[in-house]
């Protein structure tokens, strides 16, 4: 067994066949870390819509949503009603979708924590993500250490056992979300997208990975000098070219979190699927039932002021079925001779579905959701009610940004703050204008100065010949000239930014690791080349800042954000 950073390779290293197999070759194990400076963890506020914020600030509507509970013995109640109403068996009914070649659930950290609280009669903290490219944007990590550290804090406040299941959601077919991800490099950011194109309906569990070496190669580049290359490794060894987009997403999730101890449940599973196919055949034979649930929800959240999250699609089921491999919604005219074909006909959810088929299938006593999530949620409430099944209880997620120690020293060099680089050319502007000689500054400030004075004293020498010109057209003129001063700084700014490279590069810097390609960090950077550039020390880090949120979420108090 090899080492390498806290990494095990289970393999002598090989890039052939034999050194491939259903999981990826390495796992980390642990150790004393590494002496760097680590990344500051900055927890932020999930954001949203107004409805989804709500819902955070713990006032959701109590028509819509489950009501969090809000102290240790609420925690304990609502895991006493989902035991009450869970299967006993349900570890070892889902075993083979967890991974496992046995009986006893996912491996290592992650099956022994489900096996405890199986045995226990405990409950788990779910959440999930589809596929992304290279394991996605950061907040599918840290949707999965919210659900870890949500499990801790419930096990800490009430002694009930829990373990955080990460759903896989490998049958998603939105090959566009799938196929991308976004590295920071010196200089600004670059989107990798892998080559193919959409195939309507085709599951990211079926649907060929290809070669991805060149973009294998740019991602580990962006790492730099990595203290960690294990990660990378790993990453090379789950995406290789026999894999498919689902498949590869699914090994990478399990050989980062499971060590963790938080178990991966792939949704393409055929295990899975069987499992939830009486709650899938009572959602088509009840499938009128539940379009009028959700007509009458989606009218009552219009009048409230919200708009759904998820369209109605008139005359559809909620329920997937499959022709010619491809996942399509089945008619509600035809859900009866569905649902009485049986098992010859493969189902799965669609997204306002699949939680309650969760919930009917794993002890789950809360969903750890991002805001397009959490404002979906109100309507699965409804979905769950007209199904006679019971409503999950959706919890907002911990949200965060990293700020690696080269972006925050260029940040305080500059004099910039995060929040300005949301705005693009912003900060550039700024800085440039601050940067431009003393002389030109005083002469620009002197030219406005004189516009006003000269317009003043022109308004007065008017006021003084009554009738002469159109009252105001001093004013006028003024606002006129100072447009043509305002449009002039502007050129100069970007002469100036032009002639500033050094400010473009480093301002370009703390934009792509911020905010690639203008969107928050979390929603778009890649996690692996900062694994790789400061070890997994980074996942211990944002499981500090993640358990006061997890404690706030058990314990009843605000929810932290940190000073921006």
């Amino acid at each position: 067994m090899y080492h390498l950073s806290g990494w095990e390779r289970l393999r002598p290293p090989d890039r052939g066949a034999a050194a491939v197999g259903p999981r990826a070759e390495w796992r980390y194990a642990g150790g004393p870390g590494f002496p760097v400076t680590r990344p500051l963890i900055v927890t932020e506020s999930l954001g949203g819509s107004p409805l989804a914020r709500r819902v955070a600030e713990g006032v959701a509507p109590p028509e819509w949503y489950l009501p969090r509970p809000m102290s240790a013995d609420a925690w304990r109640s609502r895991a006493a009603d989902v035991r009450e109403s869970t299967p006993s068996d349900w570890l070892a009914r889902l075993s083979l979708a967890f991974g496992a070649t046995g009986a006893a659930g996912a491996t290592g950290a992650a099956g022994a924590r489900l096996e405890r609280v199986a045995q226990a009669g405990g409950v788990v903290v779910t959440t999930g993500q589809q596929p992304g490219l290279f394991g996605g944007a950061i907040y599918t990590w840290s949707k999965a250490i919210s659900a870890l550290e949500l499990c801790d804090a419930i096990e800490r406040e009430t002694g009930i056992p829990a373990a955080p299941v990460f759903w896989a959601a490998t049958d998603d077919a939105d090959f566009a979300e799938a196929s991308e991800t976004w590295i920071s490099v010196p200089g600004g950011a670059e989107r990798l997208v892998m080559a193919g194109r959409a195939s309507d309906g085709l599951p990211m569990a079926d649907y060929p990975l290809g070669d991805v070496q060149d973009l294998l190669d740019r991602l580990e580049s962006s790492a730099g000098s990595a203290i960690d290359p294990g990660i990378l490794d790993a990453v090379r060894l789950s995406y290789h070219p026999r894999a498919t987009v689902g498949g590869a997403y699914l090994t990478l999730l399990r050989v980062v979190l499971e060590p963790l101890g938080i178990a991966v449940l792939d949704a393409s599973h055929p295990t899975l699927l069987e499992a939830g196919r009486p709650m899938l055949t009572q959602a088509l034979t009840h499938g009128t039932a539940v379009a009028e649930a959700l007509r009458a929800r989606g009218g009552g959240m219009r009048d409230a002021g919200h708009e759904p999250q998820v369209a109605d699609v008139e005359g559809l089921s909620l329920v997937f079925g499959r022709d010619r491999g491809l996942k399509v919604r089945i008619p509600l005219r035809d859900a009866h001779d569905v649902a009485a074909r049986g098992s010859s006909e493969r189902l799965s959810p669609n997204v306002l579905l699949r939680p309650v088929v969760e919930r009917s299938l794993l002890p789950t006593v809360a969903y750890v959701a991002g805001p397009g999530e959490i404002a979906y949620f109100a309507q699965v409430s409804a979905v769950a009610t007209a199904l006679g099944a019971p409503v999950p209880l959706v919890v907002p997620r911990w949200s965060c940004t990293i700020v690696e120690p080269q972006v925050e020293a260029l940040l305080r060099a500059r004099g910039v703050t995060r929040a300005e680089l949301s705005s693009p050319h912003a900060v550039e502007g700024r800085l440039a204008r601050e940067a431009a000689p003393a002389t030109l500054r005083s002469a620009m400030a002197g030219w406005r100065a004189r516009i006003d004075e000269g317009a003043e004293a022109l308004g007065e020498a008017l006021a003084a010949e009554p009738g002469l010109l159109v009252p105001g057209i001093a004013d006028a003129t003024r606002r006129q000239m100072l447009w043509r001063a305002d449009r002039l700084e502007r050129r100069l700014g970007a002469a100036l930014k032009r002639r500033d490279q050094a400010m473009l590069h480093d301002v370009g810097t703390m934009r792509g690791a911020l905010y690639p390609g203008g969107t928050r960090q979390e929603r778009a950077l890649n996690l692996m080349p900062l694994l790789a550039r400061h070890g997994m020390g980074v996942v211990d880090a944002m499981r500090l800042a993640a358990r006061r949120h997890a404690q706030a979420l058990v314990v009843g108090t605000s929810l932290p954000v940190d000073p921006a």
